[in-house]
This record gives structure tokens, C-alpha cells and sequence, in this order.
């Protein structure tokens, strides 16, 4: 089972410390208030639901910093995880990828993270039905939550590798950077995304999916004027996102990047 928390949540060296300076710095729009918290008080991985648009209620997990304070603006994550932890129990897509790697640096992860958890059976990330209830489960952490429109990043591993590339083709100005790991190539969405902030990762020896998709779809990137960064692991076969989120570099990057076009 996944601990929950009230008071304390899980643990990534902080993108505070690697840039050093406080991620949640940033102050809310001029002559507004930070959006109301409805879990006062409450930080770490917290159970939420949402209702999505054919009228029923879904289940995902907010991971909310230790240091979370409303009065400030925070980046944000939404984060797919990968085929084997679909299902209902709201748990399996916390077990793995960033949550992972979120637990092990549990004081210090700065950014608010949205891991929603794909519906059992032949449902995929690339289905309508699963990305409205992605990107509901992200417009309700935003409402909840003091998060800044313009640090809004998207991630996934695998099958979230491949509902990576799709929504952020299907929302091109809504985030600041996409970090798509070992997913299915999307060539007909590169020239939509390719001047999205990309780093992608692949493992060299990958039997699930092969390298090839990535090596494509960076090429297909930077054809249609991009300037994607690319980590290909030597070795390392489909589980490439162990090491991707372990990466402390990759937060640090990812604060790099604004959405400039990005609604507040």
C-alpha cells in the first residue's frame, strides 16, 4: 500500500537545492490571491477525485511539497505512468516513475505533482476519455492549489511516454517543458510541439519499445525546428525512468523553461 500523509509526505533533491533558490518563490498575479487550498495544512501524497466530463468520478494522487505555502506560486507536474499500473486502486501510478522517485527525497521535492491512474483493460493515454480525465485532474489541482500557469510541465514513461507526446500536441501552449521516457513515436505531432522544451529518454536496449521511437521522433523534432535534448541509456533496456527521474539536473532544467503564452 502507498503511504499517505498528512503532515509529511515523500521524497527528490529539490529543485531548490540544485538551483538554489526556492522554486516557490514567484508571486501570485498582480492584484490576485493564491487559489484556495482545500486541504489546509496537508502536504505529501494526498488521495483527490474528480468529476470528468461523462459525469463520473475519478480517483488520482497530489503530491503536495513540504514547504507549500499559498501565498506563493508553485510549479507543477502532471505525470502518466505506464501500462502495468492501470487500474482503480489509485495507488499503482504512485508505486512507480516519479513517484518513486519523489519517496526517496521526501522532504525537499518542490513542485506540486498530479499522477491520475489510467483506467484498466485496452484504455490507453492516447484515448479521449483518459486525457480528459488527465488534464481534469490537472485543472482541479490548479483551482486547489497556488500553481503558476507559466511552470507547468508534463511527463510520462512508456505508455505516459506516449500520452506525453499526444497531449502535449493537444495542448501546445499550456506547458513549460515535456519529458517524454521510452514512449511510442508521434511523428504526425512533431511540427505541433517542436518548439516545446523536450528532454526525452530512452534505454539503448529497450525489447518493450524500441529506441527507434524516441531516436524518430528527435529527429522529427529538430526538422520541424526544435531543439530537443536526448538521453539514450547504453544498456538499459525498457526501465529507463528509474534513472531519467533520479536525475536531479532534469528539475533543475526543468525550471529553466516558462510557458510565456501560458493563461494566468
Amino acid at each position: 500500500m502507498i503511504r499517505r500523509s498528512k503532515s509529511g509526505g515523500v521524497g527528490i533533491a529539490s529543485a531548490c537545492a540544485v538551483v538554489g533558490v526556492c522554486v516557490g518563490c514567484a508571486s501570485p498575479s498582480s492584484g490576485g490571491k493564491g487559489p484556495r487550498e482545500v486541504d489546509v495544512g496537508k502536504v505529501g501524497f494526498l488521495d483527490k477525485a474528480v468529476e470528468v466530463p461523462d459525469g463520473t468520478r475519478r480517483r488520482y494522487v497530489v503530491y503536495v511539497p513540504h514547504a507549500y505555502a499559498p501565498e506563493k506560486l508553485w510549479p507543477a507536474i502532471l505525470f502518466l505512468h505506464g501500462a502495468g499500473e492501470r487500474g482503480t486502486d489509485n495507488e499503482g501510478q504512485v508505486r512507480v516513475g516519479i513517484g518513486r522517485a519523489i519517496r526517496q527525497r521526501e522532504a525537499t521535492f518542490g513542485f506540486v505533482t498530479v499522477m491520475p491512474q489510467c483506467a484498466a483493460g485496452p484504455a490507453w493515454w492516447t484515448k479521449e476519455s483518459e486525457k480528459a480525465y488527465a488534464m481534469a485532474a490537472l485543472a482541479k489541482t490548479r483551482k486547489e492549489y497556488a500553481i503558476d500557469p507559466e511552470r507547468i510541465y508534463l511527463t510520462g514513461l512508456s505508455m505516459g511516454g506516449s500520452g506525453t507526446w499526444t497531449l502535449a500536441a493537444d495542448h501546445p501552449k499550456l506547458w513549460a517543458g515535456i519529458v517524454p521516457i521510452c514512449g511510442r513515436a508521434q511523428l504526425n505531432k512533431a511540427r505541433r510541439i517542436a518548439h516545446l522544451p523536450c528532454w526525452c529518454f530512452h534505454g539503448a536496449a529497450d525489447p518493450t519499445v524500441p529506441v527507434k521511437h524516441s531516436r524518430d521522433m528527435i529527429d522529427a523534432l529538430k526538422k520541424a525546428g526544435g531543439k530537443p535534448r536526448y538521453t539514450e541509456y547504453e544498456g538499459v533496456g525498457h526501465n529507463s525512468w528509474d534513472a531519467a527521474y533520479d536525475t536531479d539536473a532534469l528539475y533543475t532544467w526543468m525550471l529553466q523553461h516558462q510557458a510565456k503564452e501560458a493563461s494566468r
